[in-house]
């Protein structure tokens, strides 16, 4: 994903606060072990929401404190090993493959090399991932190819392509027999996709509009997308209503506060600051933080 799906850290209590950083290392962990030292480094916190929605909700979190190079001497107080968290970095071992080779197929030989390489050294990680998870990774391809034939034609429709990403995320909520979950799993990753899509063709508008790429908002709006900014967020604001709704539909246990607080303070306190142009700067603000912590 994009590294736009963050908690309001300020309005969470410290209990949950510990326990989303927690998850957050116990995703770094489980990467580390099941695909490679260097697979920690394709860790976001948007991954770490994916682990909290494919939880059961029975699931307790527990902790231990485990050594890590971020920390090796005081250690980190890490989530144990469980089947959201190995399913949650199989799936980003996929999304963050194919995110790589987008890259490469948007770009210029010499700006595409950086991706081309990663996407070559991640290869075999990703053919274990796509193994342990193969109709997500089927689904991630299938919409990917549709996504690039609405590029090449470079399509008005906002929602078409936003739809593409958003069944991705979809796919990544596998059947648990509870039908209930199942559908509120599937919305509230739906409508969080969607969501990230359309957040980030915002955040690329310029980028985008200099190398005459395809940008979803520049194809519908040809007079100019920054005049229809109160329109473009009030479709946003009704994907978020509608994860929030189905967020609220099903019990996902220990961790259902910390996805209201992403919902309902993170994710628009993210689009204020993508509309207003302080993303790149709170970004960089999240990543000092985030390393503080680990020191």
């Amino acid at each position: 994903m994009f590294g736009y799906v963050l908690p309001l850290r300020g309005e969470l209590k410290v209990k949950e606060l510990e326990a989303y950083q927690g998850l957050y290392c116990g995703l770094c962990h489980t990467l580390g072990h099941r695909y490679s030292f260097f697979a920690r480094w394709l860790l976001n916190y948007d991954f770490t929401f994916l682990a909290m929605v494919l939880a059961p909700a029975s699931e307790r979190p527990e902790r231990q404190r485990r050594r890590c190079i971020a920390c090796p001497f005081r250690g980190k107080s890490v989530c144990t090993p469980r089947n959201s968290l190995d399913l949650a970095a199989d799936e980003s071992l996929v999304l963050t493959y194919w995110k790589l080779r987008d890259a490469v197929e948007d770009s210029s030989f010499l700006r595409g090399l950086p991706a081309r390489f990663l996407s070559f050294f991640f290869r075999r990680a990703y053919r274990k991932a796509e193994g342990r998870c193969p109709e997500f990774a089927r689904q991630t391809v299938a919409c990917l190819e549709e996504l690039r034939t609405l590029e090449a034609e470079r399509s008005p429709s906002m929602d078409r392509a936003a739809d593409t990403f958003a069944r991705i995320l979809r796919a990544a909520a596998p059947a648990t027999g509870d039908p209930v979950r199942d559908r509120a799993a599937e919305q509230l990753l739906y409508h969080v996709g969607r969501w990230i899509y359309l957040v980030d063709a915002w955040d690329d508008l310029e980028e985008d509009r200099g190398r005459r790429g395809y940008n979803p908002y520049l194809a519908r709006f040809p007079d100019g997308p920054e005049g229809h900014r109160e329109e473009v967020r009030l479709t946003l604001r009704h994907s978020l209503n509608l994860a929030v709704s189905a967020c609220n539909l099903t019990d996902f246990g220990p961790w259902s506060g910390l996805l209201l607080n992403i919902l309902c303070l993170g994710l628009p306190t993210v689009e204020e600051a993508v509309f207003t142009g302080a993303w790149r700067q709170l970004k960089k603000q999240t990543g000092r933080n985030r390393h503080e912590r680990s020191i």
